[in-house]
């Protein structure tokens, strides 16, 4: 069997809030004053693990708190093998949050910039929106992703109930100017909530999207559009949504014809990371390294990488997959 951590890898979705290492958080609680409970194992429900992240998003106060977690984000996914990442950040949230709109962002780019240098990985950020919140907070993402090239995408999050065609002649305008859509969907509800971001959010990739299996229509859908999904197995074990991760649907998901790519969401919390999710495949349901090298080429092709990124890494994953 081939080395995974060797593996070329393209992580496609991650949060930057949930990727902050623990003895950083500790710092950063204490300079605060903030009260966080550990950070690896199963939650409660989606809303302890909000309110996990409510706390370390409180740790958060200075330029440089956004920087130093962006520039270790690039030494921890360098390290283990990953060439290509799309990180997601609250950029929005964080600027109404501290009253300042572009600190954050700004902040982040800069650590992401450092990090690149010192580690040679690639890094592109994705904007992201909780449903609940206002349009006009969404539309205050796409002012900073079309600012600010590095921001490859913007996307709907948080609680699948809230509806999306209020934000629709956001996603119009984000598509006019050029900038991609990702959106959390069939996470915590389902089919229909999949169908909605192909829809009405014009989605070039879906985040988890497993539940799609519920509905052969929706199944069909992604299937004729071609819409990659971001399959996170560890996540959704646990957020407690799925059992386990031998239980997984991804395998049906790739019986079906769906473009799987594989991801972590939230390391920090499930203490995994993107070479580890890929031996749970290996280990855990039996995958193949021609799977796995399928799924990581997916991934490659799913992002929004230059060409010229894309190009060697397809390279790079082919030559992985011909050693012995």
């Amino acid at each position: 069997m081939r080395d995974l951590a060797a593996l070329p890898k393209a992580h496609l979705h991650v949060h930057l809030e949930s990727t902050v290492r623990a003895d950083t958080l500790e710092e950063l609680a204490d300079r605060y004053g903030v009260e966080v409970a550990g950070q690896v194992g199963a939650f409660g429900d989606f809303g302890q693990f909000a309110a996990h992240n409510g706390a370390v998003r409180d740790c958060l106060r200075r330029a440089e708190d956004f920087s130093r977690i962006a520039y270790e984000f690039c030494a921890e996914e360098a390290a283990q093998g990953t060439r290509y990442a799309e990180v997601t950040f609250t950029a929005a949230a964080h600027g109404e949050r501290l009253r300042d709109p572009d600190m954050p962002l700004e902040a982040v780019l800069a650590g992401l910039a450092a990090g690149q240098a010192a580690h040679g990985i690639e890094c592109r950020v994705i904007v992201d929106h909780p449903r609940k919140r206002s349009v006009a907070r969404f539309e205050e993402s796409l002012r900073l992703a079309v600012a600010h090239p590095q921001v490859v995408a913007i996307g709907m999050a948080g609680a699948e109930g809230y509806p999306l065609a209020p934000f629709a002649a956001v996603f119009r305008a984000a598509r006019e100017a050029g900038v991609g859509l990702v959106h959390h969907a069939g996470e915590c509800c389902g089919a229909s909530s999949v169908a909605e971001a192909v829809t009405v959010g014009l989605a070039d990739r879906i985040g988890h999207g497993f539940r799609a299996l519920e509905d052969p229509e929706v199944v069909r859908l992604l299937e004729d559009r071609a819409v990659p999904l971001e399959v996170c197995p560890s996540s959704n074990v646990v957020l407690g949504l799925v059992e386990s991760v031998s239980s997984h649907p991804v395998t049906r998901l790739i019986e079906a014809g769906l473009v799987v790519t594989l991801s972590t969401d939230i390391p920090s919390a499930t203490g995994t990371s993107l070479t580890g999710e890929y031996q749970l495949l290996r280990d855990e349901l039996g995958f193949d390294d021609d799977t796995i090298a399928w799924i990581a080429t997916n991934a490659v092709d799913a992002s929004f990488a230059p060409q010229g990124t894309k190009d060697l890494l397809r390279q790079d994953i082919a030559t992985w997959r011909a050693g012995s």
